[in-house]
């Protein structure tokens, strides 16, 4: 048997699999820098038109967070660019004091909308950036042919802002008080996850309807496994992702599906991502065949699977033949070594590191020690006399 795990990660090598998926540092510092861009150009814009155009009775300052992939630290390179693209979700939050059964007020929704794409218009053409209106529940800034940025729209009830800029302090002085002197440094720093503490947080689509939705719910989740499983965890989240990716150049399982799926049946292999990945496989391949809800996040609710019922067994069939080849290549002999690598390439593509040497010889015993112990109870032992 061999041991493939070094193909995958290493400390202190920069050539593993996971290392040629993670985005580059030029890649994150372009997303950043615009990602950065577009929260101060409609900080300022949105807060100039809360009351001309949002009706508002007195100007509002939106806060911003980031969601996604970025978010939950899985983000990885497209295999296929294009037409796959790195993404970086970029919430815009607006605190409203009217407050309708559902949310904002109906009309609200069509006219934030427009606000904000009026001013990410303006934006993309100074910047020689594309928007993207197609989207129904965000608008999409594609910064380069490799990489965009979403900016879902949502509100929450001004006192849930009040409540947590009371809370927390900044600079000696709570974010509340901040905010009314209008400090732009002390803002910046009060955005983005200082808002993960909102409730009742509401999205707006492009038909003016507001749907209760809060993608902290999923962060929360996920960030509890992690505190559980430790980093790995995360690591083989990437390798699906990547698997994903390289598999289907367009469509194939959500991201977040694939992530509830690892996370809640992880079983931590210290030292062995390749076991870690192949167990992560086995419960793909069951589960994408199924409805994916989660009743840790909002109640179930939600179905993450959006898959048609064809391509479910499709997406169940290929993480089944990812298994079972990760387990036949770290069943081969020390000297099957390049045809370990070349079964593992035939399934996440090329960025698999053509390193024979990073491969060890695995007994067995290894397995042995991973298995958790089972409780066996004492055998039945009838009445006995001595003498």
């Amino acid at each position: 048997m061999l041991k493939l795990s070094k193909l995958f990660f290493a400390l202190g090598t920069s050539e593993t699999f996971v290392d040629r998926i993670l985005p580059t540092a030029d890649q994150r510092k372009a997303l950043l820098k615009a990602k950065d861009s577009i929260s101060s150009y409609l900080r300022e814009g949105i807060r100039d038109a809360t009351v001309t155009v949002l009706e508002m009775d007195r100007p509002v300052t939106p806060r911003f967070r980031t969601q996604g992939s970025w978010r939950y630290d899985t983000c990885v390179r497209p295999a296929h660019n294009p037409p796959q693209e790195m993404d970086w979700d970029l919430g815009v939050y607006l605190p409203t004091r009217v407050w309708e059964e559902n949310g904002p007020p109906k009309a609200m929704a069509k006219a934030y909308f427009a606000l904000v794409e009026g001013l990410l218009a303006q934006l993309c053409a100074d910047n020689g950036w594309t928007l993207d209106k197609s989207k129904k529940t965000c608008s999409r800034v594609r910064i380069s042919s490799s990489a965009h940025i979403d900016v879902p729209l949502y509100a929450a009830a001004e006192e849930q802002f009040v409540k947590i800029m009371e809370k927390h302090a900044v600079f000696g002085k709570s974010l509340f008080e901040a905010a009314r002197a209008d400090s732009q440094m002390t803002m910046d720093s009060a955005d983005e996850q200082t808002w993960d503490e909102l409730e009742g947080v509401v999205l707006a689509n492009r038909s003016g309807e507001w749907i209760h939705s809060d993608p902290n719910n999923v962060a929360r989740w996920f960030e509890n496994h992690m505190h559980e499983h430790g980093p790995q965890l995360r690591r083989v989240s990437r390798y699906v992702k990547a698997w994903r990716d390289e598999q289907w150049p367009e469509g194939g399982p959500s991201s977040v599906a694939m992530m509830v799926i690892v996370a809640r049946n992880f079983e931590k292999s210290d030292g062995r991502d390749d076991i870690a990945f192949e167990r992560a496989a086995v419960h793909l391949a069951t589960e994408l065949r199924h409805d994916v809800r989660e009743d840790g996040i909002d109640d179930g609710v939600a179905n993450f699977n959006n898959l048609p019922a064809d391509e479910r067994e499709e997406a169940s069939r290929r993480a089944s033949v990812l298994g079972q080849a990760i387990r036949v290549a770290r069943g081969y002999n020390v000297a099957q070594k390049q045809g370990a690598i070349a079964a593992l390439t035939s399934h996440l593509g090329p960025r698999v590191p053509n390193r024979p040497d990073w491969i060890e010889a695995d007994s067995g015993a290894d397995d042995v020690r991973r298995t958790p112990a089972k409780h066996v109870p004492p055998p039945a032992v009838g009445a006995t006399s001595a003498g």
